[in-house]
């Protein structure tokens, strides 16, 4: 930009002084010039470094332990995560763990009902269902049903169901817990999942393309955008989402295309988690957690 500037000004100046016009008026054309151009530039160099707003995050506390991963935090406050490939379940005055070597690494641990916790085993095509206790309670092996299902996305849904992606025809689909049938919703989606969300009626993810999808319990899906890319995110809503880049935390808001910047002070964050106002920053030594309001 500032070069393309200087060189209308340059040739514009040259341009008149090939005129009639006497070298005086030229000389406080030029003066009048290199302060308008002074004036946009710091006009337009203010506006990038100051396009994000930034959202005040109060810190609370810092809670320590050793992890390698972390999950999040439920209702109660209990805060889960993973060591050793063992889950583990931090309240303020217990420590659980569940553990399962012979099923392989844990892929994805899902909190959001606490009394009915989601553990899958990609590897081995397993979902195990634990209580708050972190006892199982069911397992369901995908690979021994009547028609298998080769997952590699698992979320509990509602109504005793689990959400599933299954690799083998492309398709998102509901497991019945209860009944241990399941049902194919939508067409074959193409593009992938590279990474995904679920909650209680929706299942969230993002393809190759970076494409937020969304489709609902009935397979309707529907087409959210484009997000920037990112290793650590957490989709909030239909328009809202949460993400890291390069040790940085943002918020981004489709609804009015605005990226806002988290005000915290880690500078190597892990991974992030969000929930009821508590933002909780996972780090080397544990996690940090603030109070912020999102707009």
């Amino acid at each position: 930009m500032t070069n393309v500037l200087v060189f209308c000004y340059q040739r514009f100046v040259k341009y008149l002084s090939l005129t009639t016009i006497n070298s005086i008026s030229l000389m406080y054309f030029s003066i009048s010039m290199r302060k308008f151009i002074c004036l946009f530039l710091f006009i337009i160099s203010g506006s990038g470094f100051g396009q994000y707003q930034k959202i005040n995050a109060t810190k609370i506390d810092i809670v320590t332990f050793d992890a390698d991963s972390f999950v999040g935090f439920d209702g109660f406050h209990n805060y889960f995560y993973i060591k050793d490939n063992t889950l583990f379940k931090k309240s303020e005055n217990n420590v659980m763990q569940y553990q399962n070597l012979s099923l392989g690494t844990i892929t994805k641990v899902d909190i959001l009902n606490p009394l009915k916790l989601i553990v899958f085993y990609e590897e081995f095509n397993v979902v195990i269902v634990l209580d708050n206790q972190l006892n199982e309670i069911q397992r369901v092996d995908f690979s021994k049903l009547y028609t298998p299902i080769m997952a590699s996305a698992v979320g509990i849904s509602g109504q005793n169901k689990l959400w599933f992606f299954n690799t083998l025809n492309q398709q998102i689909g509901l497991y019945d817990l209860v009944t241990n049938t399941y049902q194919n919703l939508g067409m074959s989606i193409a593009d992938g999942v590279k990474f995904y969300q679920t909650d209680f009626n929706y299942f969230h993810w993002i393809d190759k393309h970076n494409q937020w999808n969304t489709s609902t319990i009935y397979g309707r899906i529907s087409q959210n955008g484009v997000v920037e890319a990112s290793r650590n995110l957490q989709l909030l809503n239909e328009n809202k989402l949460l993400y890291s880049n390069d040790n940085v935390l943002y918020l981004l808001d489709r609804n009015i295309n605005k990226r806002y910047e988290i005000d915290i002070v880690e500078k190597s964050l892990k991974n992030f988690y969000y929930k009821d106002q508590i933002l909780s920053i996972f780090t080397p030594q544990g996690i940090t957690n603030y109070k912020i309001t999102v707009p």
